[in-house]
């Protein structure tokens, strides 16, 4: 049903070095981009993370309450998605964990502070 989400920035460049790298933990690449948006997808007709300048021409600001989660196919994939957040600057917003019954997940904001978190269930 998702087909993407998409992320505000303020600097194009630093955010997509930050999700080149981290998206790469899922073996995603770019799929599609122009001067002011960039999405990567793990696989043809697969859900994409994007970033994009916002249109309006105002400053990107994190959502409260807004959250993208991305889905790992194993608790070490999660706690290597978080480290790899980190690594490139993105800040803790709760390690990884069990947060409930088959629930594991790690939480973080990326360089423009929007939240996201990596889980796997099982």
């Amino acid at each position: 049903m998702i087909g993407y989400a998409t992320l505000g920035t303020n600097d194009m460049a630093r955010s997509a070095s930050f999700y080149d790298a981290l998206l790469a933990e899922f073996g995603a690449k770019r799929a599609m981009q122009n001067d002011r948006f960039i999405a990567w997808a793990a696989a043809p007709n697969s859900p994409m993370v994007s970033i994009i300048k916002p249109f309006d021409g105002k400053p990107a600001t994190a959502g409260n309450g807004t959250m993208v989660a991305l889905m790992a196919a194993s608790k070490a994939q999660v706690d290597a998605v978080y480290k790899k957040a980190l690594e490139l600057g993105g800040k803790d917003e709760g390690a990884p964990g069990p947060r409930g019954d088959g629930f594991y997940a790690g939480y973080f904001r990326d360089l423009d502070g929007n939240k996201l978190n990596c889980f796997f269930l099982g």
